[in-house]
């Protein structure tokens, strides 16, 4: 009998079904570790140009000046950019056509952020729920591949004349390499998407605030 008891010894010994399991439980920890990355990137880039922008907005500028500086830089806009230049937009085009009363140029331009907070938002959760499916199915996965794992080392015990814990134990132990490799795979989503759920409901909060300022300032514009 083989007295080696690695992880990947384990792995390689493990049953079709048990090593299925593992390679699935894998690949969705690759994948969960690459949208981690990934949304870590895109939320500190969202909260740095956001306190880059309110710094400028509140700096007591001309907005046309400021929707200038956005539109002119070469860049792409981006998160709260996006929500002014909308509401910038429209309420200059409104503000264009005669006969267009005060409080529909607010309205429209109010409707046109909303309509690009929606957006950004849909945009900052991408991701998401796939960490949060990982985090709380994983366990249950990597669960299936060891309770598998059990029942055919048990089945083998069936034709031996005497069973003996060092015939049950490697059998166990590949099975058991099945919940650990769940675990590893759903720790760190679940960790991650409790984290970046926080971050995104912090920008959010921030976006709906910076709206309704903007909207205020532009009905004393309006009535201008």
């Amino acid at each position: 009998m083989n007295n080696d008891l690695s992880i990947f010894y384990l792995i390689s010994q493990a049953s079709l079904v048990v090593q299925l399991v593992m390679l699935i439980l894998l690949v969705a920890s690759v994948m969960s570790w690459t949208f981690i990355f990934a949304k870590r990137k895109e939320l500190k880039k969202a909260f740095k140009v956001t306190e880059e922008f309110e710094a400028d907005f509140w700096a007591g500028g001309d907005l046309s000046q400021l929707y200038n500086k956005i539109t002119e830089e070469g860049r792409e806009a981006a998160g709260i950019e996006k929500i002014f230049i909308a509401g910038y937009k429209e309420f200059s085009r409104m503000h264009k056509v005669a006969g267009v009363s005060a409080s529909d140029k607010v309205e429209n331009a109010q409707r046109a952020m909303r309509i690009e907070l929606s957006r950004e938002l849909d945009r900052l959760d991408e991701s998401l729920p796939f960490l949060a499916t990982v985090g709380s199915t994983s366990p249950y996965v990597g669960l299936f591949g060891t309770v598998w794992g059990i029942m055919n080392s048990f089945r083998s015990l069936s034709s031996a004349k005497q069973a003996t814990l060092a015939q049950v134990a490697p059998g166990i132990a590949e099975a058991l390499v099945a919940t650990a490799i769940g675990l590893f795979a759903a720790i760190p989503a679940v960790v991650a998407y409790n984290r970046f759920s926080t971050r995104v409901d912090r920008l959010s909060g921030r976006y709906e605030i910076f709206v309704d300022e903007f909207v205020v300032l532009l009905q004393r514009q309006a009535h201008a």
